[in-house]
């Protein structure tokens, strides 16, 4: 079970996923370690009106992404597993190829490195083919790509279920303890 969890948040759209999972760790009692990127503030500011010392006041602890020093940046740091949420299509290609430039790609590196959980929520589309080939090369190395795809057989009536439901999968996804996304119930069965 993870009761540490490293997020970080990118430029990509979809800022809320990294609030909400954020807020959701944590209600489930998980500490949460938080590196936003300068694009991920400037999504967060224009999609949620928060500024970087929101998002900061979020998490259990935040670090700066030019702190490459930061004790996230090593497998000493017992952290069981890492959420990108939103991955940016950069970031994802610095995690495929190794280009630890800073706090945020360094950390996924040595998730990767420990053989932890290492979650990249992508956002981007459509694919190209480079996209394709990073989010190929970052699975082979054991990160899991985890577009935020809503479902829809529960029937959601407004985006923050939507996004609630993709959080807690994550959530469980990692491990976390008390984490409980609706299961599929089966054809015929009436929607939760």
């Amino acid at each position: 079970m993870v009761a540490r969890l490293v997020v970080g948040i990118t430029g990509a759209t979809g800022a809320l996923y990294g609030v909400k999972l954020l807020a959701r760790a944590r209600a489930l009692g998980v500490q949460t370690h938080l590196v936003v990127t300068p694009s991920g503030v400037l999504s967060a500011h224009h999609e949620l009106g928060l500024d970087r010392r929101a998002l900061e006041a979020l998490a259990d602890q935040s670090y700066a992404p030019g702190d490459v020093g930061a004790r996230l940046a090593s497998g000493s740091f017992d952290a069981a597993a890492m959420v990108v949420a939103p991955c940016s299509m950069k970031t994802l290609a610095a995690v495929a190829h190794g280009l630890s430039d800073n706090l945020l790609t360094r950390t996924a590196d040595v998730m990767l490195k420990e053989r932890r959980r290492l979650v990249l929520m992508v956002r981007e589309t459509p694919f190209n083919l480079a996209h394709l080939r990073n989010m190929t090369a970052a699975t082979e190395m054991g990160a899991i790509v985890f577009p935020p795809l809503p479902a829809f057989y529960h029937r959601p009536s407004s985006i923050d279920e939507m996004v609630a439901e993709t959080v807690e999968r994550v959530l469980a996804l990692v491990q976390a303890p008390g984490a409980m996304p609706k299961p599929w119930a089966g054809l015929g069965a009436e929607p939760a």
